[in-house]
């Protein structure tokens, strides 16, 4: 038979949740044993120049039209021994990589037209395993994000850029120095050794004086 007075049907309620949650002291063991597993995601050795979070597009020259790569963090990681940077970005869920290359000198990264929140750019990507020539847009959850992310990579290509034309020039003057060495050492060997005149001279000198003799 139901009763009409809600509070005490509200009273039966908590008193039969009561008996429900009651402790009644019983260990029950767990059936199956899980150890701790190390997880490595390969960015161990790297240091995080840049995080932020994106959605990412790949250019399908086959469709002629942008497809989602997915949605997550867009990172750029230097190496701490290599000193080179890479952008990598894995999907939020999953963890899938969407993205991952170098950031290279040649890299030329502009605001998507139309869309100051996004920007596109070429890259030599390895997400697939394998590597190809793929064209990105990134969009972002703001102005500035966007921004400070064109920012960095252009300070990354730059820098990177004077680096190797200082090690192109580096090397070019060690090897004009070289073949200076090897010039002037050439120079030294041939006027070290008697031209073949004054050695013919010098045998007929000692002809003659053996014939006076």
């Amino acid at each position: 038979m139901a009763s009409n007075d809600p509070d005490r049907e509200e009273d039966a309620a908590e008193a039969t949740a009561a008996g429900e949650d009651e402790d009644t002291g019983a260990q029950i063991a767990p059936i199956v044993t899980l150890s701790e597993v190390a997880v490595t995601t390969g960015e161990e050795e790297e240091h995080v120049l840049l995080d932020l979070k994106a959605k990412l597009y790949r250019f399908d020259k086959e469709g002629n039209q942008w497809k989602e790569r997915g949605t997550g963090n867009v990172k750029l990681l230097k190496h701490i021994e290599t000193g080179k940077v890479r952008l990598v970005m894995r999907q939020a869920k999953t963890l899938k990589i969407c993205a991952n290359h170098l950031v290279l000198p040649s890299i030329k990264i502009q605001e998507h037209a139309g869309n100051d929140k996004s920007c596109v750019w070429h890259a030599a990507d390895f997400a697939d395993g394998e590597l190809k020539e793929e064209m990105f847009c990134i969009r972002f959850g703001s102005v500035e994000n966007c921004k400070k992310f064109i920012e960095t990579v252009e300070d990354i290509t730059e820098s990177d850029g004077k680096h190797v034309e200082k090690e192109s020039k580096d090397a070019s003057d060690a090897a004009g120095l070289l073949g200076k060495l090897s010039v002037d050492e050439k120079k030294t060997d041939e006027a070290a050794v008697p031209p073949a005149a004054a050695y013919v001279k010098a045998e007929d000198e000692k002809s003659e004086a053996e014939t006076k003799a």
